[in-house]
């Protein structure tokens, strides 16, 4: 699966992830695309190095989990620099 791929999985994964991530993690739909498409990328390259998948595999099942993971672990470390919690305005 080629770059563009995964940077339109990105889009798709960064709105999932930030259904499943509870809080408010801010920064807008913009954000999230950006965040979505660098998990996304992260999450394929992370995937290829433990032989989960590969950027070049096709869409399937365990990419598109891949790139939510990937979506996932990016907000969780853009809450933690940002300092966003749930709870706090």
């Amino acid at each position: 699966m080629g770059i563009i791929s995964w940077i339109v999985l990105g889009l798709i994964a960064g709105a999932l992830a930030k259904l499943i991530m509870p809080g408010r993690q801010g920064g807008g739909i913009i954000v999230t695309i950006i965040l979505g498409i660098i998990g996304a990328i992260l999450g394929g390259f992370l995937g290829s190095l433990v032989g989960i998948g590969s950027l070049e595999s096709v869409f399937d099942i365990g990419t598109i989990i891949t790139a939510i993971v990937g979506a996932l672990i990016v907000l969780f470390i853009y809450g933690a620099v940002t300092g966003r919690k749930g709870a706090r305005r």
